[in-house]
């Protein structure tokens, strides 16, 4: 084991995803906008996990666990914790 990684990703909606999400609202549904960001800001921070994690001399990051939250108005922070290791097959 080599330690604690993460990776982050802060993402904004522009103002037509505000809109749109707003007559989602208004309207029901699913949240389409929210969801596609959310999906974009997870795999932002995936990447950044991978690259800090090849940093440190990783082949593998074990035990991920994801925490979402919401900034200001619009802002979604994504965080993505684990442990980098380098693993081997066993002979």
């Amino acid at each position: 084991m080599l330690g604690v990684v993460y990776g982050s990703s802060v993402r904004t909606r522009g103002l037509g995803g505000r809109l749109l999400a707003g007559i989602e609202t208004v309207v029901g549904g699913k949240g389409a906008a929210y969801l596609k960001e959310l999906e974009k800001a997870r795999e932002e921070a995936i990447q950044n996990l991978v690259q800090k994690a090849r940093a440190m001399g990783a082949n593998a990051v074990l035990g991920i666990d994801f925490e979402t939250t919401e900034i200001l108005e619009g802002f979604i922070v994504v965080t993505v914790y684990g442990t980098a290791a380098v693993v081997s097959r066993e002979v």
